[in-house]
């Protein structure tokens, strides 16, 4: 088994995780695909004891937000995370598992052919922790501000009252993203949770729409890919440090790493495919031809 790392400030470093509180000082990778880290993504978290209705939907959703292009971020666990990764595989896309132990381990160990077929696909298993660290109660909610700092968006599907997949949710907000919770029976403990970040402002996930209305992103009739499959990476890297709002040009070239030069192009071509626009010297993603979702305004 062979892992690479990269450093807080390095080449190929998230932009989007570098704005945590207490972003990681390495993550260690293992997998070929380094950039699934740069491309936007939707975390998808929730329950290890999950029903068989989350676990239909986590995988549902997983498959055909993977189908319209995005990666699908989640922490390799029991129930909703799993069936998150097995979603996005069977979509045809990347998925990224967030380990909250060393590199070296898959944990739980009966998730180790899945992580092999995570990395296969051209998905990474990451973690902030080197070889030989244990697992160990406390690195698990460690591990999920890293899950949320990889995400555009966080969608819990189901959760209980004291989840660990609302710290998920609660490092998303503190970061400013989208979350979503999918809407359960008021008597359903595994629901308890998710219901109460609706009450306190989450928007209730319907569909694979909802998530890419709120991103700007427009899938293809039939839920084919982005928009977006002619645009070389370093443009992918721009849009997605456009993620949390207007940014001038100078500002993506500290957030990318990228030379100010390849921004400027990055942008032209992001303008071109509509993927952004361009006002007075501010840049913002495009929310281009879809219709707001059921019960949204545009």
């Amino acid at each position: 088994m062979t892992w690479a790392s990269i450093g807080r400030g390095g080449h190929g470093y998230p932009a989007l995780l570098a704005q945590l509180h207490d972003p990681p000082a390495r993550l260690w990778l293992r997998g070929e695909a380094a950039d699934a880290l740069l491309r936007p993504a939707v975390a998808i978290v929730g329950a290890r004891s999950c029903s068989a209705y989350g676990s239909q939907v986590a995988r549902s959703l997983a498959r055909d937000l993977a189908g319209a292009g995005l990666v699908v971020v989640s922490g390799l666990a029991r129930g909703i995370d799993a069936e998150a990764h097995r979603g996005a595989l069977e979509g045809g896309g990347a998925t990224v598992a967030v380990l909250g132990c060393g590199i070296d381990r898959d944990y739980p160990a009966r998730h180790a052919e899945l992580a092999r077929r995570i990395v296969a696909a051209g998905g990474l298993v990451v973690s902030e922790y080197e070889a030989g660290v244990e697992p160990a109660p406390w690195r698990f909610p460690a591990r999920n501000r890293i899950i949320a700092g990889l995400a555009l968006a966080t969608v819990v599907v189901e959760a209980r009252e004291r989840s660990g997949a609302l710290i998920t949710a609660d490092f998303a907000l503190e970061l400013g993203r989208e979350v979503f919770a999918v809407p359960g029976e008021i008597t359903s403990g595994l629901a308890a949770g998710t219901n109460r970040l609706i009450r306190q402002g989450a928007a209730p996930l319907l569909g694979d729409e909802d998530v890419l209305f709120a991103l700007g992103i427009e899938a293809e009739t039939g839920g084919g890919s982005l928009e977006l499959d002619g645009v070389g990476e370093p443009a992918r890297r721009v849009l997605a440090g456009l993620a949390d709002g207007p940014r001038e040009p100078d500002d993506l070239v500290r957030s990318t790493g990228l030379d100010a030069a390849v921004v400027a192009a990055a942008l032209v071509e992001l303008e071109l495919a509509g993927a952004a626009v361009e006002a007075e010297g501010i840049y913002r993603p495009a929310r281009r031809g879809r219709a707001p979702p059921p019960g949204r305004s545009g």
